[in-house]
């Protein structure tokens, strides 16, 4: 083996994991050192009497309660550590770094087999809680420049423990993807000093054919350019940038928790299997973020969830990558999810 190659994975052994950056694309990419399998440890981790399987709690519901309701624990294969500095270096005009983050999982609930869905608005509203907790304390970390939700359920969307579960990450790098919406709401917004989002979301009201479900606090619709059928966006009627911001009060948290499970009841009827994630403003405090960055993102940004269901019947695979081809017009999907009957 070259000594140069021999030194890049002598550099990364130590974690299993780096993070490099594409210089075209801007974007990050996580390079694993080698794969690793899931140990076999016999039993679920996330269920109750396993705790012993999983890193100690960051959060738990009720505090100091064996029977738990709702806890986060470090991932117990985590794609970032925590621990150390990013350690950015160069090689020659490539760039790289240690792949610092944090990487948690949500227990939504006790038992193994209640989805996020099912379970009561109360306990939906206490995994909300949890998301609302753990973004706040992890901002609080300069080094991290972003931090999210992700929940995939189901085998096709690469679910990997069967255990109802959430996840959340903090990264010192915005995703492109979120880079790319907080440029666009900064642009539209020194154009007309309006929130992009906000104008959407009054255009898609006064329309209603894309139009999921709504009430007076959210709304659910199918974006206009849906990336794949029956993509559904869930976000606040009124401005709010910062999701663990606006979700501070107990009503709050109850009130979304029973909107987004009346949404995911109405998308499992036809896709059971998704991808959720939540776009929240990025950590303005954070050491990497240059000085006057995102000054206007409090007015600009406007905080969503984007939910992506996997239909394996009906998706196909896009030639150009970046170019989605969507065979079900959002129109046509939201007129159907709309027509679901959704269980009280």
């Amino acid at each position: 083996m070259e000594r140069a190659d021999m030194a890049a994975k002598n550099a990364v052994r130590g974690s299993g994991m780096e993070l490099r950056k594409d210089p075209i694309t801007q974007s990050w990419v996580i390079q694993e050192y080698e794969q690793v399998s899931w140990p076999d440890l016999g039993a679920c981790p996330l269920c109750p009497g396993q705790e012993a399987l999983c890193p100690p709690n960051v959060y738990e519901y009720p505090y100091g309660n064996p029977n738990w309701q709702v806890r986060v624990i470090p991932h117990l294969r985590p794609i970032y550590r925590i621990e150390g500095n990013a350690e950015r270096r160069g090689q020659g005009l490539y760039d790289k770094m240690r792949a610092l983050g944090a990487h948690e999982v949500v227990v939504e609930h006790p038992d193994h087999s209640l989805s996020l869905s099912q379970q009561s608005d109360e306990h939906a509203a206490q995994v909300l809680r949890a998301y609302v907790s753990r973004i706040s304390d992890l901002k609080k970390d300069r080094r991290f420049r972003y931090v999210t939700v992700f929940r995939n359920q189901g085998a096709l969307a690469g679910q990997d423990l069967e255990h109802p579960h959430s996840q959340i990450t903090a990264t010192p790098f915005i995703p492109r993807r979120v880079g790319y919406e907080l440029r666009s709401a900064q642009r539209y917004f020194d154009l007309k000093d309006r929130c992009l989002f906000c104008d959407i979301v009054q255009q898609e009201m006064n329309q209603k054919v894309r139009t999921v479900e709504w009430d007076d606090l959210f709304l659910a619709f199918c974006p206009f350019a849906s990336r794949v059928p029956y993509e559904t966006w869930l976000l606040p009627l009124d401005h709010h940038g910062a999701f663990e911001e606006h979700l501070v009060s107990w009503d709050q948290q109850l009130r979304l928790a029973r909107f987004l499970k009346s949404v995911l009841r109405r998308l499992e009827s036809i896709a059971p299997a998704y991808h959720l994630v939540l776009h929240t403003c990025p950590n303005l405090n954070a050491k990497f973020e240059k000085a006057g960055n995102w000054q206007t993102v409090s007015e600009d940004y406007h905080w969503h969830f984007e939910i992506l269901p996997v239909v394996a019947a009906t998706s196909k695979s896009y030639s150009l990558k970046e170019v989605y081809y969507n065979s079900l017009l959002p129109e046509v999907a939201a007129e159907e999810l709309r027509s679901v009957a959704v269980a009280v």
